[in-house]
């Protein structure tokens, strides 16, 4: 699949945006291992700590129907570019390389990045030692 089929994918998930706070809405189309694609958006909540970035429910998706290899997403909003937050970027990488392709548009601009390029650190628990 082309990106621009991802990020339309993206950019409809963001018409299901709930952001009556920020008014920042944002959609993501996130892609696993095999093509399934698994679109989310935004929900923001009255306590700001219990909301949850687009990216971070795609992945919620993703992990529900069995999806544990991610291979890229596109996020999409307007106006500023949606660069994932620190703890998106955390989450992604639990399932996706830090060569996973990270593609961020604002309806004028579109960027492609990698996780890795993104997060160049990032926290790891050795399971090792357990």
């Amino acid at each position: 699949m082309d990106d621009s089929v991802l990020i339309q994918e993206a950019q409809t998930a963001r018409e299901q945006s709930y952001c009556p706070y920020s008014g920042y809405a944002v959609g993501a189309c996130l892609e696993a291992k095999g093509g399934r694609r698994f679109k989310a958006c935004n929900v923001e909540n009255a306590s700001y700590g219990l909301s949850i970035c687009a990216e971070r429910s795609a992945v919620v998706q993703a992990v529900a129907h069995g999806a544990l290899e991610l291979t890229r997403i596109a996020v999409a909003a307007e106006g500023a570019m949606p660069y994932p937050c620190g703890a998106c970027l955390q989450v992604l990488r639990e399932f996706g390389s830090d060569g996973m392709e990270i593609i961020l548009t604002n309806g004028k601009h579109t960027e492609r990045t990698s996780l890795g390029a993104l997060l160049p650190a990032r926290f790891v628990l050795d399971k090792t030692d357990e």
